[in-house]
């Protein structure tokens, strides 16, 4: 087996040792999501003999069709870090762990429809339904107030049209409707600025109403996406820019993993 990591090559001239990094990284970074289509792993380490010392030259894994904590559906995700120190022994294992903490770039890209699937989770409808803030429920007669039917639709420049529906537990349901733009803050959240609500197809009698439960789902939307409450354990996301790419929303940043976790 020795030999092997410190000469032996395939065929293709592709290394044994990184052919079976390569391996166990594939199965260890499948089992961080619920789902995926495809997950490619590609790890540098040339000769072989410095695996024994646990150092690899770089890493990369890029996947496609991914879903997170069953709900959250991930178009695309890579990251690729420079040269890194692992437990040679945890290999030989068949698992991946990391002698010290790295960095690496990361770009993750989601689309609208998965966006859109995302508003039926569990972890976002309940910071939507049956909310008894006094601010609500003072238009709704003391009744818990619901948003539905929440939908967005992705435009250029970094800007959003969401469509939802107020229920203010009386039998009215209130149409909302507006633009706005999003933007990273403190590196970990998304923000939802700037709104521009749309009252056209609004009813004259709900326009006043409509115009405040904007306000109020805006405000709910801004104080919602942390990445804190998406972290795999061991890895955390910083985020340095955003970008609205046709149906697409494009994040890129960083990865900071303190060790490879081996579930999601």
């Amino acid at each position: 087996m020795f030999g092997g990591l410190t000469g032996l090559q395939d065929p293709k001239g592709t290394d044994w040792g990184e052919r079976m990094l390569n391996t166990v990284a594939s199965q260890t970074i499948r089992h961080l999501f619920t789902q995926s289509e495809s997950v490619e792993v590609f790890v540098r380490c040339y000769p072989s003999s410095k695996l024994l010392q646990g150092s690899i030259d770089s890493f990369k894994m890029s996947g496609r069709g991914l879903v997170i904590r069953k709900d959250f559906a991930v178009d695309e995700m890579s990251f690729e870090t420079d040269a890194v120190a692992i437990d040679f022994g945890s290999v030989l294992s068949g698992k991946l762990s990391l002698k010290q903490p790295t960095q690496a770039i990361a770009q993750v890209i989601l689309s609208e429809v998965g966006i859109n699937q995302a508003f039926n989770a569990e972890l976002v409808k309940k910071r939507l339904l049956n909310l008894t803030v006094p601010s609500l429920t003072e238009l709704s007669g003391g009744e818990p107030v619901s948003f539905t039917g929440v939908e967005i639709k992705l435009l250029p420049e970094n800007r959003l049209q969401l469509v939802a529906k107020a229920d203010l537990n009386n039998g009215e349901l209130v149409p909302l409707s507006m633009i706005l733009t999003i933007a990273i803050e403190r590196r970990r959240r998304v923000s939802f600025k700037d709104p521009k609500i749309q009252l056209d197809q609004v009813p004259e009698a709900q326009r006043e109403i409509s115009q405040t439960l904007s306000v109020a789902l805006v405000e709910i939307l801004d104080n919602m996406v942390d990445l804190d409450r998406f972290d795999l354990d061991g890895v955390k996301m910083r985020l340095n820019r955003l970008e609205t790419e046709g149906q697409k929303l494009i994040f890129s940043g960083y990865a900071e993993i303190e060790r490879i976790p081996h579930s999601a």
